[in-house]
């Protein structure tokens, strides 16, 4: 039987190369949910190419819109954030892509995992924001959580066969980005438009920022602890322009095992839906011979302080984490609307990292209170830089 999937933020970068994928492997997949928030051009084409049964449209005042233009075909329309975080639950599907950007992510990801779905996850935040909760739910709940960043796939790749053999550090590969090697003189000045120009990966605007600053490899960092119950110093960074290694483990012999690959987020992602069988695709392949060098280098922390700002979540642990995703997504949107410096996003999550109060053993409650307090924090002190 085909396996039938439902794709949160299906038009986005990632959904829409899970379209691509399910498309080249319609004998396997078949979409079942469709979600999207703004995008309702693309959502609409999308929803009459793979019929789903369900689209959700999270913007209210595009309902209308969608549903005139689905009504026709028989698909159920939906929108809102409610409907969003239950579809979820709809008893015909068997993986949910979670392909949302940033903390939106978590409650939907939560009531999957309650209903029994297996997770493809391509929204890191949700482990970011509440790692613990969501790993222990998906133990009880007998659910896979199946990575999609190509990083964390790479690791999941490496360790297959390796059950019984115990990591003893796994090294996350990151890019550098557009301003690898800057300094911080450079950083001052940097527009947003040099900040979107990713040398390797086509990403949304937000995960592109996130490269260039290097939040994104710190979020990665966090959400390593949690997908392969790590330790803190058992994750290291290594900085690989050419993004061929997707990341490596070492085991307790000292030997390495790496997954290497052309920058395609389409491999991980069928991967993922495919596991544990490998697809055959037509993926370009990567030959050694056009990639005479394959560098690596230390990451530079005083100059991309967000990094180490991620790893001082890590260790301090608790709601710590949640602080500084949610300290990031509002200094990320306010950089994009030009109201903040590059360099200034470092300085407005290191306060509220200081400021927000610390809760050790957090609830679900206390994750959403301090995602809430954290953005409000940051948003006051942005208005008075």
């Amino acid at each position: 039987m085909k396996k039938k999937i439902a794709i949160l933020g299906s038009t986005g970068s990632i959904g829409t190369q899970a379209l691509d994928v399910i498309a080249a492997n319609s004998d396997l997949f078949e979409v079942e949910v469709l979600t999207a928030q703004s995008n309702a051009d693309l959502l609409i084409e999308q929803a009459v190419k793979f019929k789903p049964n369900v689209v959700v449209i999270g913007e209210e005042t595009l309902y209308d819109k969608v549903n005139a233009a689905l009504d026709p075909l028989d698909i159920k329309v939906y929108c809102g954030q409610k409907s969003l975080a239950s579809v979820v639950e709809n008893e015909n599907v068997h993986t949910v892509l979670t392909a949302l950007v940033g903390y939106s992510g978590l409650i939907p990801t939560i009531n999957a995992i309650k209903a029994g779905k297996h997770i493809a996850l391509a929204n890191k935040e949700t482990l970011v924001v509440a790692g613990e909760i969501i790993t222990k739910l998906a133990i009880e709940n007998k659910v896979d959580i199946l990575p999609v960043d190509s990083e964390h796939s790479a690791i999941f790749q490496c360790l297959v066969g390796e059950y019984v053999n115990p990591i003893e550090k796994i090294i996350l590969t990151a890019s550098g980005g557009p301003f690898r090697g800057k300094n911080k003189v450079f950083l001052e000045n940097v527009k947003k438009e040099q900040a979107l120009k990713h040398p390797n990966w086509d990403m949304g605007a937000k995960i592109t920022i996130d490269s260039a600053s290097m939040m994104n490899k710190g979020l990665e960092v966090i959400e390593a602890k949690w997908l392969f119950d790590l330790k803190p110093d058992q994750i290291d960074v290594v900085v690989h322009p050419q993004s061929i290694v997707h990341s490596l483990v070492q085991f307790e012999d000292g030997s390495i095992k790496a997954q290497l690959g052309l920058p395609d987020m389409k491999l991980p992602i069928q991967y993922a839906l495919g596991f544990p069988k490998r697809l055959k695709s037509d993926f370009p392949r990567f030959d050694f011979i056009n990639y005479p060098n394959l560098t690596f280098e230390k990451p530079d922390l005083e100059t991309f302080r967000n990094l180490g700002l991620a790893f001082e979540a890590l260790k301090k642990g608790g709601n710590m984490p949640c602080i500084l995703n949610a300290a990031n997504e509002i200094a990320v949107d306010a950089f994009l609307k030009d109201k903040i410096g590059f360099l200034e996003m470092s300085d407005i999550i290191s306060y509220c990292m200081q400021t927000i109060p610390f809760v050790e053993k957090p609830t679900i409650d206390d994750y959403i209170e301090t995602d809430k307090s954290t953005r409000q924090a940051a948003l006051t002190k942005i208005s008075k830089s």
